[in-house]
């Protein structure tokens, strides 16, 4: 696309994204505000920020927002442990061996570069407004990957087709007159830029990134044009294409909530809580406002001549003037404090409910025994796991992708065994959200085999229906087992054959002596018999 097409492509989709920036920005005010930072204003500033939480009388929809974007990301993405494999099917011991080698290689990368931040403000987005946008690409400085959390005020999506997953993104974005001329040269920019690089270096100027899959595209394209994913960067006011180039992969992921009828966007659990949070904003407010009352008093006084009620003022060591005692009177407020407490309790433990909050965080008390905690992790499997299944599709699957393929480019995997050319990966999750959702399986596994031991005290035959190592190896994965303590099938057949063959060979050894004893005592016997 040229430059006047990409114009003209921003102004529809900013169009389609419109109706929905209200409740966005209803639910960033509500719980963080600066996340909403272009949703109120162009860029908002700290002291806005702090004017807008200021505004928010109960902080109770922002901390259970934060702890549910933190249950989230321990549950799929937890820094101090594995939390993916990759698998082609049917593998080979070396297949299996360099695929486990490279999940630890991204593993270990992904973690080591700005990840765990990004990651963290994404979901944050996601609980808030319901998604995100996360540019992956290879950190040309350093090496390894970089992460970069687009503001989504600034970002606008489409799907090519109906019902897909995002794969066209725009965003705009401002650079200083002098940063475009280091980033894309002199000789691309537009006139009106370069005189201001000159006069003006500090003056910024406007953006637009375009991300898109290309129609035509060539297969292993080495030249950037020819990649299957198009990057095309617009001057916005000279309507310039200052850069064009592509990706091998999609380089944003952009997973979403719960999705808005007829529309790429979604929306996130904060707006359920929103008429709570409203509620309760205004009842904290009323409540501030009846305590004021209640501590300072409120007062009637008769305007006597010697008196003037518009300008008396109450307080300590004062002097008040008046004909009669009873020319000023206390009044009381009316204020019914309980049932302010009564439902404010009541609004908080609402919001915290639609959040997840109390089902997530650790509970104060004993600890939990076995079958507390087999209940607890039930429950939060059950909460999160409809929401799993799609952050796992638009958000876990396309970044792995996008991570292996800048590794491999890169030469950080080693080469991969020739029977692994042209075969497609699928990324198996050993989170321990997905670990969770196989703990039912692990239960009646466990649950089958007892039953079936009983029956076997009866009919030993009964155990001929149960596979026992594959029952085991099942186990083994779902608890998250490390692959390196269990050993191959080879292995383990080869361990048995050779205890068979030491029990065979033991025998036979047990056999010739008792027969070398057998014959030593018919010679005994013969010897004595003779004497």
């Amino acid at each position: 696309m040229n430059a006047d097409q990409i114009a003209k492509t921003l102004s529809t989709l900013k169009s389609l994204r419109s109706p929905h920036e209200t409740v966005w920005r209803d639910c960033f005010d509500h719980s963080y505000p600066i996340r909403g930072s272009g949703f109120c204003t162009e860029q908002i500033s700290a002291i806005e920020a702090q004017m807008r939480k200021a505004r928010m009388i109960d902080g109770t929809t922002t901390d259970a927002a934060r702890i549910l974007s933190s249950g989230i990301m321990s549950g799929l993405t937890p820094a101090n442990s594995l939390w993916f494999g990759m698998d082609v099917g049917q593998e080979s011991e070396d297949e299996r061996r360099w695929l486990d080698d490279s999940a630890d290689i991204l593993w270990q990368n992904i973690h080591a570069s700005n990840f765990d931040a990004a990651a963290f403000e994404g979901l944050i987005d996601v609980v808030c407004a319901g998604w995100f946008a996360l540019y992956i690409d290879q950190d040309m400085e350093k090496g390894g990957f970089t992460f970069d959390l687009w503001p989504i005020a600034s970002v606008y999506c489409s799907a090519s087709k109906a019902g897909g997953k995002i794969d066209t993104v725009y965003r705009e974005y401002k650079l200083t007159a002098e940063q475009a001329v280091n980033e894309f040269g002199e000789e691309n920019l537009s006139e009106g830029t370069r005189k201001l690089a000159k006069e003006k270096p500090q003056e910024m100027v406007s953006f637009v990134h375009a991300i898109y899959p290309r129609t035509t595209h060539m297969v292993g394209a080495k030249l950037a044009k020819n990649m299957p994913v198009a990057s095309c960067k617009v001057e916005v006011e000279a309507k310039r294409l200052v850069s064009e180039s592509g990706y091998h992969e999609m380089p944003v992921v952009v997973p979403r909530w719960m999705m808005i009828p007829d529309s790429v966007y979604a929306v996130g659990p904060v707006f359920d809580a929103l008429p709570d949070s409203r509620t309760l904003n205004e009842l904290c407010r009323m409540d501030l406002a009846a305590g004021d009352l209640a501590i300072a008093g409120m007062w009637i006084a008769e305007d006597d001549g010697v008196l003037n009620p518009r300008t008396v003022k109450v307080g300590p060591r004062k002097i008040i003037v008046a004909n009669s005692v009873e020319s000023m009177k206390p009044l009381q407020s009316g204020s019914n404090f309980q049932y302010a407490e009564t439902k404010i309790q009541r609004l908080q433990g609402s919001i915290r409910k639609i959040l997840m909050a109390d089902q997530l965080q650790a509970q104060d008390g004993p600890a939990m025994t076995a079958t507390e905690v087999h209940v607890r992790v039930n429950l939060i499997r059950q909460l999160l796991g409809p929401v799993y299944g799609r952050l796992q599709t638009e958000y876990l699957q396309p970044m792995i992708e996008r991570c292996f393929g800048i590794a491999y480019r890169a030469g950080v995997l080693g080469t991969a065994p020739e029977s692994l050319a042209g075969r497609n990966f699928t990324v198996r999750y050993l989170s321990p959200l997905a670990r969770s959702q196989k703990l039912e399986e692990v239960t009646a596994i466990d649950t089958f085999i007892q039953g079936a031991l009983i029956v076997a005290q009866a009919d030993p035959t009964v155990m001929d229906n149960i596979d026992m190592d594959e029952a085991q190896r099942f186990k083994g994965e779902a608890l998250g087992v490390p692959g390196s303590i269990i050993r191959s099938s080879a292995d383990r057949d080869k361990i048995r054959a050779d205890r068979a063959q030491a029990q065979q060979a033991a025998q036979e050894q047990e056999q010739q002596q008792m027969m070398m004893q057998q014959a030593g005592d018919a010679a005994l016997k013969q010897q004595e018999a003779a004497a």
